[in-house]
């Protein structure tokens, strides 16, 4: 058994079975990944993925068992030589970062401005998605960091680490019969079309419950993943908008009245959240210190050690100081 057929029936399993696309992204010939999985199954005297004539098309009951282990045999082998980059040359690498949208383009920019001032050498990565791919891309190591509001509870792997509070911000156009209004209700708001998020991104699943609890009905009329995609379609006057306070910006959203909103929803909070058998190096608990100044590193590392998920959330609810909102 090689380390290198571990990675080809990772990668396979996390390419949807296409073999030729995994060798595009590995920079191998498919020939060779297909010889290679074939001797690994030979060796193992299982079948790792099923077969419709030369195509692969499902992973195998064992092979769901070789993988998970596989998953954690490669996760351990990068984190060898992240250690061994550490004492080779601590202020270079890379950083990868999950987030939405939201964060990435709100809530990232000064924390990102300062960590690079600091470390210029190390490389960051940003992908967005959706919550629940953030969440997952760190549980399965594809990222270091996954950073969002929603879904990061799905995955007890996690340590998830709170950042900061945050609330909303309605969105309307001079005029509006709701604009001059210092606090509307949700019975108010009920009454009007609403563009916000889709469900699943930047706490929505919160604003619906606010609805919900007082018997109300909304009248989303359009959704999206992205604040600015909102902006747009409010001045558009295709209804009212509730965003996350943070994106709204008083001098390019000059044209809008903003009102907060803090008195219909209870507030999200947005954690990051890493592997708990995740080998840290100092610039990455740098950066969760830049992000998240009340998160140090004893209490990071803390946290890490408790193996219990329940544990340790009871853990970091108790001993996390006060979380800043944003």
């Amino acid at each position: 058994m090689k380390l290198q057929q571990l990675r080809y029936i990772w990668e396979v399993a996390h390419h949807e079975m296409n073999v030729s696309a995994t060798a595009q992204s590995l920079f191998t010939s498919q020939p060779g990944i297909s010889k290679q999985i074939r001797m690994l199954e030979d060796e193992l005297g299982v079948e790792i993925f099923a077969r419709n004539g030369k195509h692969l098309t499902r992973v195998t009951p064992a092979g769901e068992a070789i993988l998970k282990e596989a998953g954690e045999i490669l996760h351990k082998a990068e984190g060898i030589k992240s250690i061994a980059q550490e004492f080779k040359n601590p202020s270079k690498g890379s950083l990868s970062i999950a987030t939405t949208h939201t964060q990435a383009r709100y809530a990232l920019p000064p924390a990102v401005t300062k960590f690079k001032t600091e470390y210029p050498n190390v490389t960051l990565n940003l992908h967005q998605g959706s919550p629940p791919q953030i969440a997952r891309m760190a549980a399965e190591g594809e990222a270091d960091f996954a950073i969002a509001t929603e879904a990061m509870h799905h995955f007890d792997e996690l340590v998830m680490l709170p950042c900061y509070h945050w609330n909303r911000a309605l969105l309307l156009r001079p005029g509006h019969p709701l604009a001059s209004v210092s606090k509307p209700s949700l019975k108010d708001l009920a009454r009007y079309p609403l563009v916000t998020y889709t469900f699943g991104f930047t706490g929505r699943s919160q604003l619906d419950q606010a609805f919900k609890s007082q018997g109300l009905l909304p009248n989303v009329v359009l959704t999206a993943v992205d604040a600015d995609v909102i902006k747009t379609y409010v001045r558009l006057g295709f209804g009212v908008g509730i965003i996350a306070n943070m994106a709204y910006d008083a001098e390019e959203d000059s044209d809008l009245v903003s009102i907060d909103a803090g008195h219909l929803f209870s507030r999200s909070t947005t954690h990051i959240g890493f592997r708990r058998n995740q080998f840290l190096r100092d610039f990455m608990f740098r950066f969760i210190e830049v992000f998240a100044p009340h998160l140090s590193r004893e209490l990071i590392e803390q946290a890490v050690e408790i193996r219990e998920p329940a544990a340790r959330r009871e853990f970091v609810a108790q001993h996390v100081g006060e979380v800043p909102a944003l």
